[in-house]
C-alpha cells in the first residue's frame, strides 16, 4: 500500500510538472529574460546578442537583458546558464569556444551538448587576420616571411584560450610553421585595444568586432578565415588562398538548459528567424561582416555537433590544452 501511495504521489508530481511547464510556455516569457553573454562587452558575441535581444524584447513583450559573464574560455557564463531553472527565462549565447572547449579542457563541470538545447543559428561569422598598420606587410606571404626573419617579435592577440580567434592562429602556426607568442586576453575588446595600441601584432579576430577599427584605418586586414572571400571586405582574399587548406570561422546562436519545454524552445526560434528574415537586421548582420544563419532547433544542434567534431581535430593537431 505504501509503495502504492508514493508511485502515485510520484506521478502526480511528473503531471503536475508537466501541466506547470506546459502553461509555463503558453504565457512565455512571464518576465525578463537574461540573455547570458560569456564574454566582455564589445565583441562580436555581445554585439549580435543585443542586436537580437533587442528584436524578442519587442516581438515577446518582456526585457532580454544581455548579461555579461566573461572567464574561462565562455565556460563560467555557460555553467552559470546549464544551473539554470530550464523554463526559457535564462539563455545562452554559444560560440565555437562551446564546441571547442569540450577537448580542450581537461576537466569540466558540465557537458555541453548533453546540457543544453540548441535553440537558434543567429549569424556565421568569418575571421579576419589583421596586423597593426606599423608592421611592414600588406599581404599573407609577406607576414609568413617576415615572421619567419624575425622569430620572437610577433605576438598574436586572442579573446582567450580555446577560442575560435586563438585557435585560427593555432591552425596558422601549425600550417606555415611561423613563430607567434599567444597573448589571451578576456574577450576581443581587450585584445583589440592592445592591437590598435601596437602591444600586440596580429590578431585574428572575428570580423564584426573589428570592422570599425578596418574602416577607420587603425587595423590592416591581410586575408579572411573562410574558404571565399567576405562581401564586407572587398580586395581582402581569403588567407587559403596563400596557405591551401587553411580554413575556419565562427558563429553565434541561442541556447538554453536541458530540459527548456519544446514549446519555448520552438517560439524563440521562430522569432530568431523572423529577426533574420528582417530587411533591417539582415542589413546590420551583413554590415557587421556576418552571414545570416536561419534554421530550426535540429539544424543547428547538428551543426554544432559537426562543428564540435571538427575543433577536436584542429584542438589535437595543434598540441593546445587548458587544466
Amino acid at each position: 500500500m505504501k509503495h502504492c501511495l508514493r508511485f502515485t504521489a510520484v506521478l502526480f508530481a511528473l503531471v503536475a510538472a508537466a501541466a506547470s511547464f506546459g502553461a509555463a510556455a503558453q504565457t512565455y516569457p512571464s518576465r525578463s529574460v537574461r540573455v547570458v553573454v560569456p564574454y566582455p562587452a564589445g565583441g562580436t558575441t555581445d554585439i549580435l546578442a543585443r542586436l537580437f535581444a533587442a528584436h524578442l524584447a519587442e516581438a515577446l513583450g518582456q526585457p532580454f537583458v544581455v548579461e555579461n559573464k566573461p572567464g574561462g574560455g565562455s565556460n563560467i557564463g555557460t555553467q552559470e546558464v546549464i544551473a539554470a531553472l530550464p523554463d526559457g527565462h535564462t539563455l545562452l549565447v554559444p560560440s565555437p569556444a562551446n564546441a571547442i572547449n569540450a577537448t580542450l579542457y581537461k576537466k569540466l563541470d558540465f557537458d555541453y551538448l548533453r546540457d543544453t538545447v540548441q535553440v537558434a543559428g543567429m549569424a556565421r561569422v568569418p575571421n579576419v587576420m589583421e596586423v597593426h598598420p606599423d608592421l611592414p606587410v600588406r599581404t599573407v606571404a609577406e607576414f609568413i616571411d617576415y615572421a619567419k626573419k624575425n622569430p620572437g617579435k610577433i605576438n598574436m592577440a586572442s579573446s582567450g584560450n580555446g577560442s575560435s580567434i586563438h585557435l585560427s592562429g593555432e591552425l596558422f602556426k601549425a600550417m606555415t610553421g611561423v613563430d607567434m607568442l599567444h597573448v589571451p586576453y578576456r574577450g576581443s575588446a581587450p585584445a583589440l585595444a592592445d592591437l590598435v595600441g601596437g602591444q600586440v601584432q596580429v590578431m585574428f579576430d572575428n570580423l564584426p568586432s573589428s570592422m570599425g577599427f578596418i574602416k577607420a584605418g587603425k587595423l590592416r586586414p591581410l586575408g579572411v578565415t573562410t574558404a571565399t572571400a567576405a562581401p564586407a571586405l572587398p580586395g581582402v582574399p581569403p588567407v587559403g588562398d596563400t596557405v591551401p587548406g587553411y580554413e575556419a570561422s565562427s558563429w553565434f546562436g541561442i541556447a538554453a538548459p536541458r530540459g527548456t519545454p519544446a514549446e519555448i524552445v520552438n517560439r524563440l526560434n521562430r522569432e530568431i528567424n523572423t529577426a533574420l528574415a528582417d530587411a533591417k537586421i539582415r542589413a546590420r548582420v551583413e554590415e557587421l561582416g556576418g552571414i545570416p544563419f536561419p534554421g530550426s532547433p535540429e539544424d543547428f544542434t547538428k551543426f554544432v555537433v559537426a562543428e564540435t567534431n571538427k575543433w577536436r581535430d584542429v584542438v589535437r593537431k595543434s598540441g593546445a590544452t587548458v587544466d
